[in-house]
């Protein structure tokens, strides 16, 4: 198991609500992924990530779907891709959903 954070840890990330507005293929990724731009409203607007659930969706399917994403993390380069947010998925075996 992995250290605890405390609660005041946790407070500091800045988890919202976005809905995907854009969804393209990654090839330069090291694993299957897609590059979606994600909307959060006037406050903090579009933001760019990648996601690896090229296997559980097809980009027709996520095109609409709100998105729970971490978006006070840095900026982290993927392959010639900028990530400026991190999307919250639950894990089950090797799948994330």
């Amino acid at each position: 198991m992995k250290n605890n954070l405390s609660w005041s840890d946790f407070e500091k990330v800045d988890m919202r609500v976005g809905t995907v507005i854009e969804v393209n293929d990654f090839p330069e990724a090291h694993n299957p992924s897609y590059k979606l731009q994600i909307n959060f409203g006037e406050e903090i607007g579009v933001l760019k990530t990648s996601a690896q659930i090229t296997a559980l969706y097809k980009k027709e399917e996520i095109i609409g779907k709100q998105v729970i994403a971490v978006v006070n993390f840095p900026k982290k380069q993927i392959a010639n891709f900028m990530s400026e947010c991190l999307v919250i998925g639950a894990v089950d075996d090797k799948n994330v959903t």
